[in-house]
C-alpha cells in the first residue's frame, strides 16, 4: 500500500487585532498622513485606506476629528517619547558632556530617522494654536520630557532651570524646523555639528 499523505495542519488563524493594537495603527496612519499632505489630508476615510482598514474603522475609533487629532497626539507623544529616549537620558553626575550626547543624538534622530514624526508634529502645533481644547493635550504630551530637562539642568548647576529648558528646548526646535520644513531643509547637520552646536549653548548656561 502506498504510504498514507500526511494530514495537514491547519494553519494558525490571524490574531484579532486588540483595541489598542488598532488604535495605534490608526493614529500612526494619521500621522503619516499629516506629514504627508498636511491637515487638509487627513480625514477618517484617508485614515482607514492609509492604515489599510474597512471604511468606518476610523470613526469608529475616533468619531469626530477633534477626537481623531487627539488620539493623533497621543501616539506623537508615545513614539516621540522613544526618539527621545528619556529613560536613556544619563546620570547628571555623569557630567555635562554625557547629557550633551544623549541629547544631540535624540535631536538627530528626529532630523534624520523620524522626520516625517518631526513634521507631523508641525502640522499638530500650529492645529493646536486654533484648537484649545487640542492645545491642552498637545502641551501635557511635552511635559514630561520638559521636566526631566529641567531635572538634569538643575542637577547640574543651573541657576535658571526654567529660562534655560525654554532655551534649550527653542533652540531645538528651531534646528529642527529650519532643517525639516525651513530654509535648511536640504542641509541636515550631521550628529556631531548638532552635539557642538548642543555643547556651546550648554557649556555657557553651565559654565562647562
Amino acid at each position: 500500500m502506498p504510504p498514507s499523505t500526511p494530514a495537514s495542519v491547519p494553519s494558525a488563524a490571524p490574531a484579532t487585532p486588540t483595541a489598542a493594537s488598532r488604535s495605534d495603527l490608526v493614529a500612526d496612519a494619521a500621522l503619516a498622513l499629516l506629514a504627508e499632505r498636511g491637515m487638509r489630508g487627513l480625514t477618517h476615510r484617508a485614515v482607514d485606506e492609509a492604515a489599510g482598514l474597512p471604511q468606518g474603522s476610523t470613526s469608529n475609533l475616533a468619531r469626530t476629528r477633534q477626537a481623531l487629532l487627539e488620539l493623533a497626539v497621543r501616539r506623537l507623544a508615545d513614539r516621540e517619547e522613544r526618539v527621545l529616549a528619556l529613560d536613556e537620558m544619563p546620570d547628571p553626575h555623569a557630567g555635562l558632556d554625557s547629557l550633551v550626547d544623549a541629547l544631540a543624538l535624540a535631536t538627530h534622530r528626529a532630523l534624520t530617522l523620524n522626520r516625517e514624526l518631526t513634521l507631523a508634529r508641525y502640522e499638530l502645533a500650529l492645529e493646536a494654536t486654533r484648537r484649545p481644547e487640542l492645545r491642552a493635550h498637545f502641551d501635557a504630551a511635552g511635559a514630561r520630557f520638559r521636566e526631566r530637562l529641567g531635572g538634569l539642568v538643575t542637577e547640574l548647576g543651573s541657576p535658571d532651570p526654567e529660562r534655560h529648558v525654554l532655551s534649550l528646548v527653542a533652540w531645538a526646535d528651531g534646528l529642527m524646523f529650519s532643517c525639516v520644513a525651513g530654509s535648511f531643509h536640504a542641509e541636515v547637520p550631521g550628529l556631531q555639528d548638532v552635539r557642538s552646536g548642543l555643547r556651546e549653548i550648554l557649556g555657557g548656561m553651565l559654565g562647562g
